[in-house]
């Protein structure tokens, strides 16, 4: 079958593949360390009874026994002498089931990754993992008086694109006229063994001209279906494939590895799949005859489709970031739609406890919080990391961090490795910022230099990270995906000053603003009007809010911190009010009311860590945001 073939029969209706065929002989009493490519010598009946138990449940097509029969992964077993042997084998025991079915069927060549790295992170060549694959390739397509080689060749389960490439060249070089289907399988994180993104593959994948391409393996059906909607923005009319495991393995008391998602459930994700753009359908890794009848039926029958969660409601896999490289973060979406922005910020733990972290963050995203701040050594003070805070909220609680970074303390070489390490975790909001110095902190004494202002580091980031190269020009392996904010003051000493300082760094790329927390409404409106004046158009502004938590706290803000005033009247009534902390929440939530024309967002700043007044001041102005 060559491309052409291919794509006519795809037209008219999906292509439904069959399940497993490990988990199936597993289930079968061959135990898990054996060869189960060996078996189409030593056991054709075992292998002919799953085919065929594929054929009864309505496959199209069903994959010869030949996944690992590879001469790495034989040689594991003592056979890697028999590569051409037993993938010949595993075409004949294929053939003849399809033979006494009398029906139409395809017949894919199953071929698997060969087990090895290659170079440069392993020792194997491209070369010498092109030649195995052709090795394996040759068995399967090689016509013999016993039966005609595969119509169809599958390479899938590649953790890399690496080595789908060696296996492409393989079967172009073995059999350039085959139509072949190429697929890839991803980590948790929506990503290959080695990073790639499911978009990043797709074009990689087309640019060499695949047949058609897709996902196999990886986690269950709802993350197969977010990989293929992420695959199908950029695949064109190349066909697609969607090829899950029966969910998360886990193993069972007795040892034994089950899947849990049902027939009926990966039958509904079936429809979804086609509805989504793919054009062939099957099942990997813990899947039976019975979730592929289940398949049949729901592809048949297309009227009888349940419908499944929108793309926007559905999550990704729990414990993994839900922010992608290759798309917009939430909160960049949010500052270009226009949409409010509410944001906490937290103080990373003293400590390796998350545990009351976690619980905070909690408290807010269910007050209403859509991002959490999580400062970097507020005060000089020692804390954890702050990525490794924002990745434990990101990863816990499925809610956007914005990540502060101060360029204080950090010289040229750190600040850019850190940053690749923040991206890595899955961080991509990021607000930076000189810090606060070391004399006032914990170790007044520690170094405190930097090689760059924070208006030089946004530049960095998005003119260099951003755009794939680093400070000094080098490319590095992918852009990065940053969203930017700044530091403001919209009540400064120097009106003029902070003016210039804030269209330089509007101008070097910053995305937003967050600002020092705001007492007066009105200097605050000043200040926005006359930037507009002089310099026009302004970036999204999250204003900062801070409930005062009594009058002595007022107190020290208005005098012991630069750049904030709070005014008297607001002092008065702190220490007038039976209940100081109530009263702080009504100031807070009167001055967000006020401020609410002239802000796309606020950044709710707690004091001593009370998150439930900032969940207080959430509740009363829920209207106004």
């Amino acid at each position: 079958m060559n491309s052409e073939t291919l794509h006519q029969r795809l037209v008219d209706q999906p292509l439904l593949l069959d399940g497993a065929m490990g988990t199936v002989l597993h289930e079968r009493g061959i135990a898990i360390d054996e060869c189960f490519d060996a078996l189409n010598l030593s056991q054709p009946a075992l292998v002919a009874d799953v085919h065929r138990s594929y054929l009864a449940a309505g496959a199209d097509a069903i994959e010869t026994n030949s996944f690992g029969a590879n001469r790495f992964k034989l040689a594991q077993h003592g056979l890697e002498t028999q590569v051409f042997k037993l993938n010949q084998a595993a075409v004949v025991v294929a053939r003849r089931v399809i033979a006494s079915s009398f029906r139409s069927v395809l017949l894919a060549g199953s071929v698997g990754p060969l087990g090895v790295r290659l170079a440069p992170l392993g020792r194997v060549s491209a070369a010498t993992a092109q030649a195995a694959f052709a090795e394996q390739i040759a068995g399967l397509t090689t016509d013999t008086e016993e039966a005609a080689g595969v119509d169809l060749i599958v390479l899938e389960t590649m953790p890399a694109l690496a080595e789908l490439e060696a296996a492409l060249a393989a079967a172009r070089e073995v059999t350039p006229q085959t139509a072949t289907l190429a697929m890839m399988t991803f980590t948790r994180d929506d990503r290959t063994l080695l990073g790639e993104t499911p978009r990043q593959a797709a074009k990689r994948l087309i640019s060499l001209g695949v047949d058609a391409l897709g996902v196999n393996c990886s986690g269950g059906p709802a993350q197969v279906l977010r990989l293929l909607e992420a695959m199908a923005e950029v695949a064109g009319q190349v066909p697609l494939a969607a090829i899950p495991n029966a969910g998360w393995p886990h193993q069972h008391e007795g040892g034994r590895v089950l899947y849990p998602a049902t027939p009926a459930y990966l039958a509904q994700y079936a429809s979804a799949f086609v509805d989504a753009g793919a054009r062939i359908v099957g099942g990997c890794c813990g899947t039976t005859a019975a979730h592929i009848s289940a398949m049949r039926r729901a592809l048949d029958n297309p009227s009888s489709r349940r419908q499944l969660p929108s793309r926007s409601e559905r999550s990704p896999v729990a414990a993994y970031p839900a922010i992608q490289a290759d798309r917009p973060t939430g909160l960049r979406q949010a500052l270009d739609l226009g949409r409010f922005v509410v944001t906490v910020e937290m103080s990373p733990p003293r400590g390796i406890a998350a545990h009351k972290l976690l619980a905070g963050a909690t408290t807010l995203k269910e007050a209403g919080a859509g991002f959490i701040d999580v400062a970097d050594s507020p005060l000089a003070r020692m804390r954890m990391s702050a990525w490794a805070a924002a990745h434990l909220i990101q990863q816990r609680l499925s809610i956007e961090a914005i990540l502060h970074f101060p360029t204080r303390g950090r010289n040229l070489l750190r600040v850019q490795g850190d940053l690749l390490a923040a991206h890595s975790l899955g961080i991509r909001n990021l607000f930076i910022v000189m810090g606060d110095p070391t004399r006032i902190g914990d170790y007044p004494e520690a170094m405190d230099d930097y090689d760059i202002v924070p208006s030089g580091l946004i530049r960095l980031i998005k003119e260099g990270l951003n755009k794939g190269r680093d400070q000094a020009g080098q490319k590095i392996d992918q852009p990065t995906s940053f969203t930017v904010g700044c530091a403001l003051n919209l009540e400064p000493v120097d009106l003029e000053r902070e003016m210039r300082l804030l269209q330089r760094k509007i101008r070097n790329g910053a995305d937003f603003t967050l600002t020092q927390p705001v007492f007066n409404v009105e200097a605050a409106r000043r200040f926005i009007e006359t930037y507009q004046q002089t310099y026009g158009e302004l970036i999204p502004v999250v204003a900062g809010l801070q409930p005062p938590y009594n009058s002595g706290n007022a107190e020290f803000l208005h005098h012991e911190v630069p750049g904030i005033s709070v005014p008297k009247r607001y002092r008065q009534r702190l220490r007038s009010a039976a209940d100081p902390q109530s009263e702080g929440v009504r100031i807070a939530a009167e001055i967000l009311t006020e401020l609410r024309p002239w802000i796309q967002g606020v950044y709710l700043i707690p004091a001593f860590g009370r998150y439930d007044l900032v969940a207080d001041v959430l509740d009363r102005v829920k209207a106004a945001i």
